[in-house]
């Protein structure tokens, strides 16, 4: 039996991508789209070249894992379209690096949206065979990447402020 998630509930609330994922329709897009001002917000703390940056996504990650695990066993559906917390992750992954510009938070957008609703092969084989949270977080992770090489290839070919390496 479905049970309902619980915005008071502070795992449900933040699976659901701070609430983001209750809209309807495509609760992925409006995760992703409540992923730009996360990304955003997380820059006034640390550079999306710094190391700082890549242990946030890594902690993300991991309590991505617990959170949407433990949200999509409480409602008894497993990776429930309304839990979102995967695309926020996902998009944080594919703007490592980059220059904040507008032209690549929108690039980074759609190039997620495009592998997370795809998923090619790997993402795919992930999504059907990977269960419980990590299974969750991890195709989102690897859309991410698949993302991020695209928009790397795009603001190179294009000429397009690009990555920004400097770790420390």
């Amino acid at each position: 039996m479905q049970k309902n998630f619980k915005l008071s509930n502070p795992i449900h609330f933040l699976a659901l991508g701070f609430g983001s994922g209750l809209i309807k329709p495509a609760p992925g897009t409006w995760g992703t789209l409540i992923a730009i001002p996360v990304y955003l917000g997380l820059l006034l703390l640390v550079p999306p070249s710094s190391i700082y940056y890549l242990i946030t996504i890594l902690v993300s990650f991991t309590v991505g894992v617990y959170i949407c695990g433990k949200a999509a066993k409480d409602v008894g559906v497993h990776d429930h379209g309304a839990i979102v917390w995967d695309e926020i992750v996902g998009y944080l992954v594919t703007m490592t690096f980059f220059v904040p510009t507008l032209t690549n938070l929108a690039l980074g957008f759609v190039l997620f949206r495009l592998f997370d609703i795809l998923k090619p092969w790997p993402i795919k084989l992930l999504d059907k065979h990977v269960h419980g949270g990590f299974g969750i977080m991890v195709d989102d992770l690897l859309a991410g990447v698949f993302a991020w090489l695209c928009l790397f290839a795009i603001t190179q070919q294009f000429g397009l402020s690009g990555v920004e390496i400097v770790l420390w």
